[in-house]
Protein backbone atom coordinates (compact mmCIF):
# COMPACT_ATOMS: atom_id res chain seq x y z
CA UNK A 1 0.00 0.00 0.00
CA UNK A 2 1.46 3.22 -1.08
CA UNK A 3 2.37 5.43 1.52
CA UNK A 4 0.58 9.22 1.41
CA UNK A 5 3.19 11.81 1.31
CA UNK A 6 3.47 14.55 4.96
CA UNK A 7 1.54 17.90 3.71
CA UNK A 8 3.72 20.30 5.48
CA UNK A 9 1.72 23.80 5.72
CA UNK A 10 3.46 25.82 8.56
CA UNK A 11 6.86 26.89 8.94
CA UNK A 12 9.36 24.30 10.47
CA UNK A 13 9.14 24.61 14.06
CA UNK A 14 6.12 25.90 14.17
CA UNK A 15 4.10 24.69 17.38
CA UNK A 16 0.28 24.13 17.30
CA UNK A 17 -1.40 23.12 20.55
CA UNK A 18 -5.53 22.65 20.55
CA UNK A 19 -8.27 21.28 22.67
CA UNK A 20 -8.98 21.24 26.57
CA UNK A 21 -5.26 21.38 27.26
CA UNK A 22 -4.47 24.72 25.65
CA UNK A 23 -6.85 26.02 26.77
CA UNK A 24 -6.32 25.33 30.40
CA UNK A 25 -3.01 26.63 29.15
CA UNK A 26 -4.05 29.96 28.33
CA UNK A 27 -6.63 30.20 31.22
CA UNK A 28 -3.59 29.68 34.06
CA UNK A 29 -1.60 32.33 31.67
CA UNK A 30 -4.19 35.29 32.32
CA UNK A 31 -4.76 33.95 35.80
CA UNK A 32 -0.47 34.42 36.06
CA UNK A 33 -1.26 38.41 35.08
CA UNK A 34 -3.91 38.47 37.31
CA UNK A 35 -1.90 37.53 40.36
CA UNK A 36 0.42 39.94 39.18
CA UNK A 37 -1.82 42.99 39.87
CA UNK A 38 -3.94 41.52 42.35
CA UNK A 39 -2.61 42.88 45.53
CA UNK A 40 -2.83 46.58 44.12
CA UNK A 41 -6.40 47.04 44.31
CA UNK A 42 -7.84 49.49 46.80
CA UNK A 43 -6.99 51.65 49.12
CA UNK A 44 -4.91 49.63 50.84
CA UNK A 45 -3.22 47.58 47.67
CA UNK A 46 0.72 47.45 47.73
CA UNK A 47 2.70 49.21 44.63
CA UNK A 48 5.33 47.14 42.55
CA UNK A 49 8.70 48.58 41.87
CA UNK A 50 9.66 47.47 38.27
CA UNK A 51 12.92 47.94 37.39
CA UNK A 52 13.70 47.25 33.55
CA UNK A 53 17.29 48.13 33.81
CA UNK A 54 16.94 50.37 30.52
CA UNK A 55 16.12 53.76 29.68
CA UNK A 56 13.08 53.95 32.06
CA UNK A 57 14.90 53.01 35.27
CA UNK A 58 12.46 51.97 38.14
CA UNK A 59 9.23 52.49 38.10
CA UNK A 60 6.60 52.88 41.11
CA UNK A 61 3.29 51.94 40.50
CA UNK A 62 0.19 50.70 41.49
CA UNK A 63 -1.62 51.16 38.66
CA UNK A 64 -2.57 47.96 36.05
CA UNK A 65 -2.66 49.11 32.99
CA UNK A 66 1.02 50.98 33.49
CA UNK A 67 2.30 47.38 35.30
CA UNK A 68 0.70 45.35 32.50
CA UNK A 69 2.60 47.88 30.08
CA UNK A 70 5.78 47.34 31.94
CA UNK A 71 6.13 43.86 32.08
CA UNK A 72 5.94 43.55 28.16
CA UNK A 73 3.26 40.74 28.21
CA UNK A 74 4.35 38.19 25.19
CA UNK A 75 1.90 35.19 25.72
CA UNK A 76 -1.06 35.83 22.93
CA UNK A 77 -4.00 35.16 25.36
CA UNK A 78 -2.60 36.71 28.12
CA UNK A 79 -2.21 39.76 26.04
CA UNK A 80 -5.98 40.15 25.86
CA UNK A 81 -5.73 41.07 30.03
CA UNK A 82 -3.26 43.76 28.64
CA UNK A 83 -4.92 45.07 25.93
CA UNK A 84 -8.28 45.44 28.10
CA UNK A 85 -6.30 47.08 30.76
CA UNK A 86 -5.33 49.73 28.06
CA UNK A 87 -8.44 50.28 26.87
CA UNK A 88 -10.32 50.73 30.27
CA UNK A 89 -7.58 53.31 30.79
CA UNK A 90 -8.43 55.23 27.70
CA UNK A 91 -11.92 55.09 27.80
CA UNK A 92 -12.23 55.80 31.89
CA UNK A 93 -8.82 56.08 33.23
CA UNK A 94 -9.77 54.34 36.17
CA UNK A 95 -10.69 50.43 36.98
CA UNK A 96 -7.44 49.13 35.06
CA UNK A 97 -6.71 46.48 38.12
CA UNK A 98 -10.64 45.67 38.53
CA UNK A 99 -11.22 44.69 34.89
CA UNK A 100 -8.00 42.74 34.86
CA UNK A 101 -9.48 41.10 37.93
CA UNK A 102 -12.89 40.56 36.95
CA UNK A 103 -11.82 39.14 33.44
CA UNK A 104 -9.22 36.47 34.91
CA UNK A 105 -12.02 35.80 37.63
CA UNK A 106 -14.43 34.57 34.95
CA UNK A 107 -11.95 32.41 33.17
CA UNK A 108 -11.42 31.02 36.70
CA UNK A 109 -14.41 30.12 37.11
CA UNK A 110 -15.01 28.49 33.52
CA UNK A 111 -12.44 26.39 34.11
CA UNK A 112 -14.36 23.66 36.28
CA UNK A 113 -16.77 23.89 33.64
CA UNK A 114 -13.84 22.83 30.70
CA UNK A 115 -12.65 20.07 32.87
CA UNK A 116 -15.69 18.87 33.39
CA UNK A 117 -16.03 18.60 29.17
CA UNK A 118 -18.73 21.21 28.85
CA UNK A 119 -18.21 22.92 25.72
CA UNK A 120 -16.99 26.70 25.94
CA UNK A 121 -19.94 27.74 23.59
CA UNK A 122 -22.47 26.98 26.49
CA UNK A 123 -20.26 28.93 28.95
CA UNK A 124 -20.00 32.02 26.33
CA UNK A 125 -23.74 32.10 25.69
CA UNK A 126 -24.10 31.81 29.00
CA UNK A 127 -21.38 34.93 29.87
CA UNK A 128 -23.20 37.18 27.25
CA UNK A 129 -26.22 36.59 29.10
CA UNK A 130 -24.87 37.36 32.40
CA UNK A 131 -23.68 40.75 31.19
CA UNK A 132 -26.77 41.92 29.49
CA UNK A 133 -28.60 41.20 32.67
CA UNK A 134 -25.88 42.99 34.58
CA UNK A 135 -25.82 45.97 32.75
CA UNK A 136 -29.53 46.37 32.66
CA UNK A 137 -29.28 46.20 36.06
CA UNK A 138 -26.33 48.57 36.64
CA UNK A 139 -28.54 51.36 34.90
CA UNK A 140 -30.98 50.63 37.80
CA UNK A 141 -28.38 51.10 40.46
CA UNK A 142 -27.15 54.64 38.90
CA UNK A 143 -27.56 57.69 40.90
CA UNK A 144 -27.77 60.71 38.64
CA UNK A 145 -26.32 64.01 39.65
CA UNK A 146 -30.26 65.98 40.37
CA UNK A 147 -29.67 64.84 43.70
CA UNK A 148 -26.30 66.02 44.59
CA UNK A 149 -24.48 69.13 43.46
CA UNK A 150 -22.19 68.95 40.79
CA UNK A 151 -18.85 70.01 42.80
CA UNK A 152 -19.43 67.79 45.23
CA UNK A 153 -19.86 65.44 43.15
CA UNK A 154 -17.00 65.64 40.92
CA UNK A 155 -14.90 66.22 44.04
CA UNK A 156 -16.11 62.87 45.94
CA UNK A 157 -15.16 60.74 42.40
CA UNK A 158 -12.04 62.42 42.14
CA UNK A 159 -11.14 61.43 45.14
CA UNK A 160 -12.20 58.11 45.34
CA UNK A 161 -9.84 57.61 42.21
CA UNK A 162 -7.35 58.98 44.55
CA UNK A 163 -8.16 57.23 47.50
CA UNK A 164 -6.05 53.82 45.60
CA UNK A 165 -3.03 55.85 44.76
CA UNK A 166 0.43 56.84 46.07
CA UNK A 167 -1.38 60.70 46.99
CA UNK A 168 -3.92 59.36 48.78
CA UNK A 169 -3.56 61.17 52.65
CA UNK A 170 -3.68 64.71 49.90
CA UNK A 171 -6.79 63.15 48.28
CA UNK A 172 -8.74 66.17 49.06
CA UNK A 173 -6.03 68.77 48.23
CA UNK A 174 -5.86 66.96 44.91
CA UNK A 175 -9.54 66.31 43.80
CA UNK A 176 -10.40 70.01 44.28
CA UNK A 177 -7.50 70.84 41.99
CA UNK A 178 -8.24 68.61 39.63
CA UNK A 179 -12.08 69.32 39.29
CA UNK A 180 -10.74 73.00 39.27
CA UNK A 181 -8.42 72.08 36.09
CA UNK A 182 -11.41 70.30 34.22
CA UNK A 183 -13.88 73.10 34.73
CA UNK A 184 -11.94 75.31 33.07
CA UNK A 185 -11.79 73.70 30.06
CA UNK A 186 -14.18 73.84 26.65
CA UNK A 187 -17.14 72.52 28.02
CA UNK A 188 -18.21 70.98 24.65
CA UNK A 189 -14.93 69.03 23.83
CA UNK A 190 -13.41 68.93 27.88
CA UNK A 191 -9.96 67.75 25.59
CA UNK A 192 -7.57 66.65 28.72
CA UNK A 193 -4.80 67.60 26.39
CA UNK A 194 -5.40 71.12 27.36
CA UNK A 195 -4.56 70.58 30.84
CA UNK A 196 -0.97 69.99 30.83
CA UNK A 197 0.98 68.50 34.02
CA UNK A 198 4.61 69.43 34.79
CA UNK A 199 6.58 67.58 36.95
CA UNK A 200 9.37 69.31 38.91
CA UNK A 201 11.24 67.30 41.51
CA UNK A 202 12.03 68.49 44.81
CA UNK A 203 9.86 69.90 47.76
CA UNK A 204 6.84 68.94 49.63
CA UNK A 205 3.79 66.75 47.63
CA UNK A 206 1.80 70.16 48.88
CA UNK A 207 3.60 72.61 47.29
CA UNK A 208 2.18 71.41 44.38
CA UNK A 209 -0.14 74.22 42.23
CA UNK A 210 -2.79 75.02 39.34
CA UNK A 211 -2.19 77.78 37.36
CA UNK A 212 -5.41 78.71 35.53
CA UNK A 213 -3.92 79.10 31.95
CA UNK A 214 -0.02 78.02 30.86
CA UNK A 215 3.03 77.06 32.66
CA UNK A 216 5.92 76.26 30.96
CA UNK A 217 9.43 75.61 31.31
CA UNK A 218 12.33 78.45 30.28
CA UNK A 219 13.27 77.27 27.05
CA UNK A 220 17.16 77.41 25.83
CA UNK A 221 18.23 80.83 25.86
CA UNK A 222 21.15 82.72 24.16
CA UNK A 223 23.42 86.09 25.71
CA UNK A 224 20.67 88.90 25.99
CA UNK A 225 18.25 87.01 27.87
CA UNK A 226 18.48 87.71 31.40
CA UNK A 227 18.11 91.49 30.42
CA UNK A 228 14.66 90.51 28.73
CA UNK A 229 11.72 91.23 31.23
CA UNK A 230 10.56 88.46 33.86
CA UNK A 231 7.26 90.02 34.44
CA UNK A 232 4.91 91.91 32.37
CA UNK A 233 1.09 93.16 32.83
CA UNK A 234 -1.62 93.10 30.62
CA UNK A 235 0.78 91.67 28.15
CA UNK A 236 0.38 90.78 24.42
CA UNK A 237 1.39 87.44 23.26
CA UNK A 238 2.70 86.85 19.79
CA UNK A 239 2.87 83.11 18.89
CA UNK A 240 5.13 82.36 15.89
CA UNK A 241 6.40 78.95 13.65
CA UNK A 242 9.26 81.70 12.13
CA UNK A 243 13.04 81.34 12.48
CA UNK A 244 14.25 84.24 13.93
CA UNK A 245 18.06 82.98 13.44
CA UNK A 246 21.14 84.02 11.03
CA UNK A 247 21.86 80.76 9.12
CA UNK A 248 25.44 79.98 8.20
CA UNK A 249 25.02 79.73 4.41
CA UNK A 250 27.14 75.98 3.74
CA UNK A 251 23.80 75.12 5.51
CA UNK A 252 22.11 75.93 3.02
CA UNK A 253 23.17 76.04 -0.36
CA UNK A 254 26.31 76.60 -2.64
CA UNK A 255 26.44 79.94 -3.84
CA UNK A 256 29.30 80.75 -6.69
CA UNK A 257 30.62 84.75 -6.78
CA UNK A 258 33.27 86.19 -8.54
CA UNK A 259 33.89 89.32 -6.92
CA UNK A 260 33.69 90.63 -3.09
CA UNK A 261 30.98 92.95 -3.40
CA UNK A 262 28.50 90.39 -4.56
CA UNK A 263 29.68 87.93 -1.34
CA UNK A 264 28.90 91.50 0.76
CA UNK A 265 25.47 92.02 -1.54
CA UNK A 266 24.40 88.08 -0.02
CA UNK A 267 25.61 89.10 3.83
CA UNK A 268 23.98 92.33 3.56
CA UNK A 269 20.47 90.92 2.11
CA UNK A 270 20.61 88.27 5.35
CA UNK A 271 20.67 90.43 7.62
CA UNK A 272 18.07 92.68 6.28
CA UNK A 273 16.01 89.88 6.39
CA UNK A 274 16.31 89.42 9.98
CA UNK A 275 16.26 92.54 11.02
CA UNK A 276 12.92 92.76 9.01
CA UNK A 277 11.64 89.83 10.93
CA UNK A 278 12.13 91.59 14.39
CA UNK A 279 10.90 94.75 13.46
CA UNK A 280 7.66 93.09 11.96
CA UNK A 281 7.02 90.98 14.97
CA UNK A 282 7.83 94.63 17.36
CA UNK A 283 5.65 96.45 15.37
CA UNK A 284 2.50 94.43 16.21
CA UNK A 285 2.68 96.26 19.69
CA UNK A 286 3.59 92.38 21.56
CA UNK A 287 5.84 92.21 24.62
CA UNK A 288 6.12 88.52 24.75
CA UNK A 289 7.10 86.38 21.77
CA UNK A 290 6.95 82.66 21.80
CA UNK A 291 7.95 80.66 18.57
CA UNK A 292 8.00 76.68 17.95
CA UNK A 293 11.63 77.61 16.03
CA UNK A 294 14.84 78.97 17.12
CA UNK A 295 14.83 82.47 18.61
CA UNK A 296 18.92 83.49 17.98
CA UNK A 297 21.17 85.63 20.02
CA UNK A 298 20.47 88.62 17.41
CA UNK A 299 17.07 88.46 17.73
CA UNK A 300 16.80 88.06 22.04
CA UNK A 301 19.07 91.17 22.11
CA UNK A 302 17.11 93.46 20.32
CA UNK A 303 14.03 92.24 22.05
CA UNK A 304 15.72 92.54 25.35
CA UNK A 305 16.33 96.59 23.90
CA UNK A 306 12.92 96.76 23.35
CA UNK A 307 11.50 95.78 26.84
CA UNK A 308 9.90 92.41 25.47
CA UNK A 309 10.22 88.80 26.41
CA UNK A 310 11.07 86.15 23.64
CA UNK A 311 11.56 82.40 23.65
CA UNK A 312 12.16 80.06 21.12
CA UNK A 313 11.66 76.07 20.64
CA UNK A 314 8.49 76.21 23.16
CA UNK A 315 6.49 72.62 22.66
CA UNK A 316 3.96 72.92 20.27
CA UNK A 317 1.50 71.54 22.66
CA UNK A 318 2.36 74.10 25.19
CA UNK A 319 1.92 76.88 22.19
CA UNK A 320 -1.10 75.30 21.21
CA UNK A 321 -2.54 75.49 24.94
CA UNK A 322 -1.16 79.37 24.76
CA UNK A 323 -2.95 80.32 22.06
CA UNK A 324 -6.19 78.74 23.73
CA UNK A 325 -5.36 80.84 27.06
CA UNK A 326 -4.71 84.16 25.43
CA UNK A 327 -6.76 84.00 22.28
CA UNK A 328 -3.63 84.27 20.12
CA UNK A 329 -3.63 83.12 16.74
CA UNK A 330 0.31 81.05 15.04
CA UNK A 331 1.80 82.93 12.50
CA UNK A 332 3.92 81.24 9.74
CA UNK A 333 5.46 84.29 8.85
CA UNK A 334 5.93 87.95 9.78
CA UNK A 335 4.52 89.58 7.27
CA UNK A 336 1.39 91.21 7.37
CA UNK A 337 0.57 90.19 11.03
CA UNK A 338 -3.50 91.14 11.43
CA UNK A 339 -4.20 92.78 15.11
CA UNK A 340 -6.74 89.70 16.18
CA UNK A 341 -3.91 87.37 16.04
CA UNK A 342 -2.36 89.04 18.91
CA UNK A 343 -3.70 87.48 22.46
CA UNK A 344 -4.04 88.79 25.69
CA UNK A 345 -2.88 88.03 29.03
CA UNK A 346 -3.49 89.75 32.68
CA UNK A 347 0.12 88.69 34.01
CA UNK A 348 3.23 87.08 32.58
CA UNK A 349 6.06 85.97 34.98
CA UNK A 350 9.07 83.71 35.17
CA UNK A 351 8.60 81.58 38.19
CA UNK A 352 11.81 79.79 39.92
CA UNK A 353 9.93 76.60 40.70
CA UNK A 354 12.31 74.03 42.49
CA UNK A 355 15.25 74.26 40.66
CA UNK A 356 13.40 75.02 37.27
CA UNK A 357 12.02 78.27 36.09
CA UNK A 358 9.04 78.26 34.46
CA UNK A 359 7.44 80.49 32.14
CA UNK A 360 3.66 81.20 33.30
CA UNK A 361 0.84 83.34 31.69
CA UNK A 362 -2.72 84.18 33.94
CA UNK A 363 -5.38 86.20 34.36
CA UNK A 364 -6.61 85.30 29.86
CA UNK A 365 -9.23 86.12 29.27
CA UNK A 366 -10.13 83.50 26.75
CA UNK A 367 -8.71 80.68 29.18
CA UNK A 368 -10.04 77.29 28.25
CA UNK A 369 -6.48 75.13 29.42
CA UNK A 370 -4.80 74.73 32.61
CA UNK A 371 -1.63 73.50 34.30
CA UNK A 372 -0.50 72.03 37.18
CA UNK A 373 2.99 71.63 38.39
CA UNK A 374 3.64 68.19 40.26
CA UNK A 375 6.27 68.14 42.90
CA UNK A 376 7.50 65.47 44.92
CA UNK A 377 10.57 64.52 47.00
CA UNK A 378 12.04 61.70 44.51
CA UNK A 379 11.39 61.34 40.78
CA UNK A 380 9.87 58.13 40.98
CA UNK A 381 7.00 59.59 43.17
CA UNK A 382 6.62 62.38 40.80
CA UNK A 383 5.99 60.03 38.41
CA UNK A 384 3.33 58.12 39.69
CA UNK A 385 1.41 61.58 41.12
CA UNK A 386 1.75 62.30 37.18
CA UNK A 387 0.08 59.11 36.59
CA UNK A 388 -2.70 59.46 39.40
CA UNK A 389 -3.84 62.67 38.45
CA UNK A 390 -4.17 61.67 34.93
CA UNK A 391 -6.68 58.88 36.23
CA UNK A 392 -8.39 61.42 38.09
CA UNK A 393 -9.29 63.92 35.38
CA UNK A 394 -10.01 60.83 33.30
CA UNK A 395 -12.75 59.88 36.24
CA UNK A 396 -13.83 63.70 36.07
CA UNK A 397 -14.08 64.55 32.47
CA UNK A 398 -16.45 60.97 32.49
CA UNK A 399 -18.73 61.83 35.49
CA UNK A 400 -19.36 65.18 33.82
CA UNK A 401 -20.47 64.00 30.32
CA UNK A 402 -22.57 60.78 32.02
CA UNK A 403 -23.41 62.49 35.31
CA UNK A 404 -24.02 58.80 36.69
CA UNK A 405 -22.60 57.63 40.01
CA UNK A 406 -22.45 54.22 41.92
CA UNK A 407 -21.62 53.54 45.36
CA UNK A 408 -17.58 52.06 45.17
CA UNK A 409 -16.30 49.62 47.97
CA UNK A 410 -17.64 46.59 46.32
CA UNK A 411 -20.93 46.89 46.85
CA UNK A 412 -22.47 47.44 42.97
CA UNK A 413 -20.56 44.08 42.43
CA UNK A 414 -22.36 42.63 45.23
CA UNK A 415 -25.49 43.85 44.25
CA UNK A 416 -25.35 42.84 40.63
CA UNK A 417 -23.87 39.26 42.44
CA UNK A 418 -27.27 38.61 44.32
CA UNK A 419 -29.42 40.23 41.58
CA UNK A 420 -27.90 37.32 39.32
CA UNK A 421 -28.51 34.51 41.71
CA UNK A 422 -31.87 35.32 41.77
CA UNK A 423 -32.07 35.48 37.92
CA UNK A 424 -30.38 32.08 37.85
CA UNK A 425 -32.83 30.59 40.43
CA UNK A 426 -35.91 31.01 37.02
CA UNK A 427 -34.15 29.11 34.10
CA UNK A 428 -33.31 25.59 33.35
CA UNK A 429 -30.27 23.20 32.55
CA UNK A 430 -26.76 24.30 32.65
CA UNK A 431 -27.22 27.96 31.95
CA UNK A 432 -28.08 28.35 35.21
CA UNK A 433 -24.76 27.27 36.46
CA UNK A 434 -22.55 29.71 34.32
CA UNK A 435 -24.71 32.49 35.43
CA UNK A 436 -23.87 31.62 39.31
CA UNK A 437 -20.28 31.74 38.16
CA UNK A 438 -20.90 35.12 36.76
CA UNK A 439 -21.98 36.03 39.67
CA UNK A 440 -19.32 34.65 41.82
CA UNK A 441 -16.53 36.24 39.65
CA UNK A 442 -18.07 39.53 40.35
CA UNK A 443 -17.38 39.07 44.17
CA UNK A 444 -13.84 39.21 42.93
CA UNK A 445 -13.79 42.99 43.63
CA UNK A 446 -14.64 42.91 47.78
CA UNK A 447 -13.14 39.58 48.51
CA UNK A 448 -9.94 41.13 47.00
CA UNK A 449 -10.51 44.83 49.03
CA UNK A 450 -10.87 42.42 51.94
CA UNK A 451 -7.49 41.07 51.23
CA UNK A 452 -5.30 43.42 50.65
CA UNK A 453 -6.63 45.67 54.44
CA UNK A 454 -5.67 42.31 56.05
CA UNK A 455 -9.47 41.08 56.99
CA UNK A 456 -10.94 37.95 56.62
CA UNK A 457 -13.07 37.77 53.03
CA UNK A 458 -15.18 35.27 54.02
CA UNK A 459 -16.25 37.00 57.27
CA UNK A 460 -16.84 39.87 54.82
CA UNK A 461 -18.47 38.54 51.90
CA UNK A 462 -20.77 36.58 54.02
CA UNK A 463 -22.25 39.44 55.58
CA UNK A 464 -22.88 41.22 52.53
CA UNK A 465 -24.20 38.38 50.85
CA UNK A 466 -26.88 38.11 53.84
CA UNK A 467 -27.39 42.17 53.78
CA UNK A 468 -28.10 42.36 50.03
CA UNK A 469 -30.20 39.31 49.85
CA UNK A 470 -32.62 40.92 52.85
CA UNK A 471 -33.25 43.74 50.83
CA UNK A 472 -33.83 46.98 52.16
CA UNK A 473 -33.60 50.55 50.94
CA UNK A 474 -30.33 51.17 51.19
CA UNK A 475 -28.99 47.25 51.06
CA UNK A 476 -27.54 47.79 47.79
CA UNK A 477 -25.32 50.38 48.93
CA UNK A 478 -23.42 48.18 51.82
CA UNK A 479 -20.15 47.59 50.36
CA UNK A 480 -16.74 47.17 52.43
CA UNK A 481 -15.30 49.08 55.27
CA UNK A 482 -11.53 49.02 54.87
CA UNK A 483 -11.22 51.00 57.97
CA UNK A 484 -13.37 48.47 60.28
CA UNK A 485 -13.42 44.92 58.43
CA UNK A 486 -16.85 45.41 58.62
CA UNK A 487 -19.92 46.58 56.09
CA UNK A 488 -21.17 49.95 55.74
CA UNK A 489 -23.01 52.31 53.49
CA UNK A 490 -20.65 53.17 50.87
CA UNK A 491 -23.06 55.63 49.42
CA UNK A 492 -23.27 57.13 52.25
CA UNK A 493 -19.36 57.30 53.32
CA UNK A 494 -19.22 59.23 49.93
CA UNK A 495 -17.33 56.39 47.73
CA UNK A 496 -18.87 56.78 44.35
CA UNK A 497 -17.34 55.82 41.26
CA UNK A 498 -18.40 57.15 37.44
CA UNK A 499 -21.19 54.63 36.54
CA UNK A 500 -19.09 54.42 32.96
CA UNK A 501 -16.11 52.97 34.68
CA UNK A 502 -18.67 49.81 36.14
CA UNK A 503 -20.45 49.82 32.97
CA UNK A 504 -17.55 49.37 30.53
CA UNK A 505 -15.10 46.92 32.92
CA UNK A 506 -17.83 44.62 32.91
CA UNK A 507 -18.72 44.52 29.27
CA UNK A 508 -15.03 44.41 28.50
CA UNK A 509 -13.62 42.03 31.38
CA UNK A 510 -17.29 39.78 29.77
CA UNK A 511 -15.80 39.98 26.19
CA UNK A 512 -11.81 39.46 26.96
CA UNK A 513 -13.42 36.11 29.21
CA UNK A 514 -15.48 34.94 25.49
CA UNK A 515 -12.56 36.02 23.17
CA UNK A 516 -10.06 33.48 25.49
CA UNK A 517 -12.82 31.15 26.07
CA UNK A 518 -13.44 30.95 22.11
CA UNK A 519 -9.63 30.25 21.02
CA UNK A 520 -9.91 26.15 20.63
CA UNK A 521 -6.32 25.86 18.55
CA UNK A 522 -3.44 28.32 18.93
CA UNK A 523 -0.53 28.24 16.83
CA UNK A 524 2.90 29.60 17.55
CA UNK A 525 6.45 30.22 15.55
CA UNK A 526 9.05 30.71 18.23
CA UNK A 527 11.41 31.84 16.50
CA UNK A 528 8.93 34.89 14.85
CA UNK A 529 8.08 35.41 18.72
CA UNK A 530 12.29 36.13 19.42
CA UNK A 531 12.47 38.44 16.57
CA UNK A 532 9.53 40.22 17.96
CA UNK A 533 10.79 40.13 21.13
CA UNK A 534 14.01 41.42 19.86
CA UNK A 535 12.92 44.03 18.26
CA UNK A 536 10.90 45.41 20.92
CA UNK A 537 13.96 45.19 23.34
CA UNK A 538 15.98 47.77 20.64
CA UNK A 539 12.91 49.79 20.45
CA UNK A 540 13.01 50.44 23.83
CA UNK A 541 16.45 50.52 24.98
CA UNK A 542 16.89 46.73 26.16
CA UNK A 543 17.09 45.59 29.67
CA UNK A 544 19.43 43.04 32.25
CA UNK A 545 16.70 40.78 33.37
CA UNK A 546 13.05 39.96 32.19
CA UNK A 547 10.88 42.63 34.38
CA UNK A 548 8.70 39.51 35.91
CA UNK A 549 11.55 38.03 37.63
CA UNK A 550 12.10 41.34 39.41
CA UNK A 551 8.38 40.96 40.99
CA UNK A 552 8.21 36.81 41.28
CA UNK A 553 11.87 35.75 41.67
CA UNK A 554 11.76 32.96 39.13
CA UNK A 555 9.68 34.88 36.19
CA UNK A 556 6.22 34.43 34.83
CA UNK A 557 7.05 31.30 33.46
CA UNK A 558 7.27 29.81 36.89
CA UNK A 559 3.49 31.18 37.94
CA UNK A 560 1.86 29.71 35.35
CA UNK A 561 2.54 25.63 34.65
CA UNK A 562 0.78 24.58 31.53
CA UNK A 563 1.31 27.91 29.82
CA UNK A 564 3.67 28.13 26.65
CA UNK A 565 5.51 31.44 27.61
CA UNK A 566 5.07 34.60 29.02
CA UNK A 567 8.34 36.49 29.07
CA UNK A 568 9.87 40.26 30.83
CA UNK A 569 11.74 42.43 29.06
CA UNK A 570 15.16 41.25 29.08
Amino acid sequence: MMMQPNIIVLRQGTDVSQGKPQLIANINACEAVADVVRTTLGPRGMDKLINDGGMRGATISNDGATILNLLDVVHPAARVMVDIAKAQDAEVGDGTTSVTLLACELLKESKQFIEDGEHPSTIIKGYRRACASVLKKLSELEVGIGAISERDLLETCASTSLNSKLIARNKEFFSKMVVDAVMLLDEKTLDLEMVGIKKVTGGSVTDSFLVPGVAFKKTFSYAGFEQQPKRIENAKVLILQVELELKAEKDNAEIRISDVEEYQRIVDAEWKIIYDKIDACCNTGANVVLSRLAIGDLATQKFADRGIFCAGRVAEVDLKRVALATGAKLQTTTRDIPANAIGQCGLFEERQVGGERYNIMTGCPKTKTATIVVRGGAEQFVEEADRSLHDALMVVKRTIQSSKVVPGGGAVEMALATMLRQEAKTIEGKQQLVLEAFARALEVIPRTLCENAGFDPSDVINALRQKHTAGGSDARNFGVNIETGDIHDTFAAKVWEPATNKRNAIASASEAACVVLSIDETVRNPQSEQAQLEHRRAAQGGGDAPVSEALGGGGMKSMMPGARTLKGRA
